[in-house]
């Protein structure tokens, strides 16, 4: 396995790799080539200063792309035509059309590809979708997610993000609310504010309805101290809330309450890792695959076009 980005979600795959039984790390990539080298040497592993001569290398069967949105496509496209497995870190894409793009490559290379949802592997979200049958069927859903400031400068660059808190944190949400409803949604109506950002936006909110006619909120901020990361799931016979941060989940009937249980907490980018690895040796489909991608960042883009237009936006599909 080769990993392209060593930055902040980077350090966490380069980290995991030698966890997961049938991983190898052979090959790192990063911009900074100082700290790629110094991190390559304490992996053990090779440093090449461009992504294509990792993709290159014969050594590496598997490539992971953990870099900044508009950077995937050069690299998951090179990597597919090379015939390298791909793990792709969220968001997929700034934008459905480059979606599209990666997933005809992906298509064309018959590679396999995963996005890396991690939250689907959080054991809070694990335990509400195990939870879900017994609360009937749903009508209205809530997920937000708060945290403080981010320190990384390019985060607020839009032409190296692609898009704010709506594309970066914005589709763990998307993607959750597709996994935990087993719906797709059809419009939305979104709205935007900028309070520590200057370019991007750093809060949000939207109101999405589903196929079925459920009705979800989805919101969040990057400009608080405090972290959190809530999931309200209303059923015709219960509720179910939790907390993906602060690791709770519970049951409500009426004003009677009861905890979920919930496993062990998950290390979610090492339970992907083993995922993506798992998927590769059964030589089946990954759980998440570019169109679960690509379904998220479409809900981005059709936030950012209701906020420019005001209106209410139609979800495109890939």
């Amino acid at each position: 396995m080769g990993v392209i980005g060593g930055g902040k979600h980077g350090e966490r795959y380069l980290r995991h790799v030698p966890d997961v039984p049938g991983l190898r790390l052979v090959g790192l990539c990063r911009r900074d080539g100082t700290r790629g080298e110094a991190q390559a040497r304490a992996a053990g592993c090779r440093f090449y200063a461009r992504g294509e001569d990792l993709i290159a290398d014969p050594d590496v069967a598997a490539v992971v792309l953990v870099v900044p949105p508009t950077r995937t496509v050069r690299f998951a496209t090179a990597a597919a035509a090379a015939g390298k497995a791909l793990l792709i870190e969220k968001p997929l894409a700034p934008t459905l059309a480059e979606c599209a793009t990666i997933a005809a490559a992906v298509e064309c290379a018959q590679v396999t590809a995963m996005v890396a949802h991690t939250l689907r592997f959080n054991a809070v979200v694990v335990a509400l979708r195990a939870a879900l049958p017994a609360i009937g069927p749903l009508h209205a859903a809530a997920l937000t997610q708060r945290f403080e400031t981010s320190s990384l400068g390019w985060l607020d660059r839009r032409a190296e993000a692609g898009g704010g808190i709506i594309l970066h944190t914005g589709v763990h949400s998307f993607d959750l609310l597709r996994h935990l409803t087993g719906d797709e949604a059809v419009r939305v109506t979104a709205f935007a504010s900028r309070v520590d950002t200057t370019e991007t936006e750093d809060n949000f909110a939207a109101t999405i309805e589903m196929g079925s006619g459920l009705l979800a909120l989805v919101g969040g901020s990057r400009a608080t101290r405090g972290r959190s990361g809530a999931i309200e799931l209303a059923g015709h016979e219960a509720q179910l809330s939790g907390d993906h941060v602060h690791g709770r989940a519970v049951r409500f009937v009426g004003t009677t309450s009861e905890p979920l249980p919930l496993g062990p907490p998950a290390q979610t980018v090492e339970a992907t890792l083993v995922e993506f690895a798992t998927a590769l040796a059964a030589r089946r489909a990954p759980s998440i695959g570019i169109a679960d991608g690509a379904a998220a960042v479409a809900l981005a883009d059709a936030c950012y076009r209701s906020i420019a237009t005001g209106r209410t936006q139609a979800v495109e599909r890939l």
